[in-house]
């Protein structure tokens, strides 16, 4: 036969739901059921405090009103979360995605960049003629991919 457990907190605890419960000591969050620890993490550490929300409720261990009420939540960051979590599992909220853009200064383009420089086009006319964003090509020559001659001073004779 089943024995009947009473889960007891302390005075400090906040308590999520009547099974769960967190401390703030000493700038890090506990997590308890009863009198166990479950978890914890910095006070700062968002992506540890999202991940731990969406694994009590992915485990059937407190509700995302619960949850959403007691931290004071919206209610759709706790679904994005949750998904996060079915998705990737825990580590999914530690990989920092890094998106990958386009390469524009290929080698043809900084080859024919550097061709206009050296027939000495201006930065605008290069970049109408390449399809280019100003920007992207003073960026090029600011960090030496591409290089501008020196500059010939008009003679006032």
């Amino acid at each position: 036969m089943p024995q009947m457990q009473i889960i007891m907190f302390s005075k400090e605890v906040s308590l999520i739901n009547c099974m769960i419960g967190y401390i703030k000591k000493q700038n890090k969050v506990y997590y308890f059921n009863g009198q166990m620890p479950l978890f914890s993490h910095d006070e700062k550490d968002q992506d540890s405090f999202k991940m731990f929300m969406a694994q009590l409720y992915v485990t059937g261990n407190a509700k995302q009103s619960e949850i959403n009420k007691t931290f004071g939540l919206n209610p759709i960051n706790m679904k994005r979360w949750v998904k996060k979590y079915q998705e990737g599992g825990p580590g999914a909220f530690y990989r920092k995605e890094i998106k990958s853009t386009k390469r524009v200064m290929t080698k043809e383009v900084l080859k024919k960049a550097q061709e206009l420089i050296d027939k000495e086009y201006t930065n605008k006319d290069i970049a109408e003629e390449l399809s280019l964003k100003v920007d992207t090509l003073r960026r090029s020559i600011r960090i030496g991919e591409l290089h501008r001659g020196e500059v010939k001073k008009k003679s006032s004779v």
